[in-house]
């Protein structure tokens, strides 16, 4: 599961063979989330994680987004 950036407690990684669809996991040490990048960036999945850090979560993946679509 490669990290592909990691800002502050959040961990953006993905798992190489996971699903096709494009989409990156998050985890930090309060849980994890997983964010679909297509069609739009939308949660998937939450895991413990509060309303606050899920928006925080969003800007980060929309600031990162073309990282994440690289990596």
């Amino acid at each position: 599961m490669p990290t592909v950036l990691k800002i502050g407690p959040y961990r953006f990684y993905f798992f190489s063979r996971e699903e096709s669809r494009v989409h990156i996991h998050i985890s930090c040490p309060d849980g994890e989330a997983k964010f679909w990048l297509e069609p739009e960036i939308e949660l998937a999945t939450n895991y413990k994680l509060s309303r606050v850090q899920l928006k925080q979560i969003e800007t980060l993946v929309e600031e990162h987004y073309d990282e994440f679509r690289t990596a």
